[in-house]
């Protein structure tokens, strides 16, 4: 199973809708791939507040039908990201979207914890309230997006739903990049998971971006990463590792504390 991580550089002088020509050609020319995975918040900036309200749109919106167009002329499974997304009642949420190769949205995630600290997200934005996963032929997705990564307890509810390859894209600022890496490949290790976590480069509103999207294996090896700018990476996953790996090192066996056994 080949998975392509597309690490966007969001520039915030280039137009949203010419940015979302950009990001679809880019799709497009991952047709190789099984999976491809875009960052969050790659049509307007994760940290571009001010630009939220004026950039929402419904699930049926205008990056829907791109992403879901280019998903389909690609013939992949595409992890798009996510949009803001504005529910039929007002309020607006951090959404993730996912795509068949046909083109049907075959999942929606709205990103449980938001960040900012009593300011940015955390005020402008609802909350999800409910873990996602999607079966795929060979894997099974586990949705998560950015700040969420700081919250181990989502993980393990996740893998108690099944799932084996944890997808997070994010808008992750540079100066917190040591954690960024540190906290992907922890996911993985604990979980006995792969992680495919994918960031943006570039800057969001002054803020500069992290970049450095990574894949990592269930045993916590890097198998790809990616550099600071807009950048490609891929690398091809074994679907049979996840269970091999906790097969010889039974380690989610012998939890005690917290979530039930699996």
């Amino acid at each position: 199973m080949r998975a392509s991580l597309i690490q966007v550089g969001v520039d915030q002088q280039e137009p949203v809708n010419s940015r979302r020509e950009r990001v679809a050609s880019l799709v497009r020319s991952q047709s190789a791939a099984d999976l491809v995975v875009l960052p969050e918040l790659w049509p307007v900036g994760a940290f571009a507040f001010e630009e939220f309200e004026a950039v929402a749109e419904e699930l049926e919106g205008p990056t829907h039908r791109a992403m879901s167009a280019a998903a389909r002329d690609a013939g992949v499974w595409l992890h798009a990201g996510s949009v803001i997304e504005r529910a039929p009642d007002g309020t607006l949420y951090n959404t993730s979207l996912v795509y068949s190769p046909d083109g049907e949205r075959t999942a929606q995630y709205r990103k449980i914890h938001r960040f900012g600290f009593d300011k940015g997200e955390a005020t402008l934005l609802g909350a999800g309230t409910e873990p996602v996963t999607v079966p795929l032929p060979d894997t099974t997705l586990g949705l998560a997006t950015c700040y969420d990564l700081r919250f181990p307890e989502l993980f393990r509810q996740l893998v108690d739903a099944g799932a084996q390859t944890l997808v997070i894209p994010a808008g992750w600022p540079a100066r917190r990049r040591a954690h960024w890496s540190l906290l992907a490949r922890a996911r993985a290790v604990e979980n006995q998971t792969y992680m495919l976590a994918c960031g943006t480069g570039g800057s969001h509103a002054g803020v500069e971006q992290a970049g450095h999207s990574v894949i990592v294996d269930p045993w916590g090896e890097v198998l790809a990463e990616a550099g600071t700018g807009e950048e490609i990476i891929g690398a091809e996953l074994d679907p049979e590792l996840v269970g091999k790996t906790r097969h010889v090192f039974p380690v989610l066996r012998d939890r005690v504390l917290g979530l039930p056994k699996p």
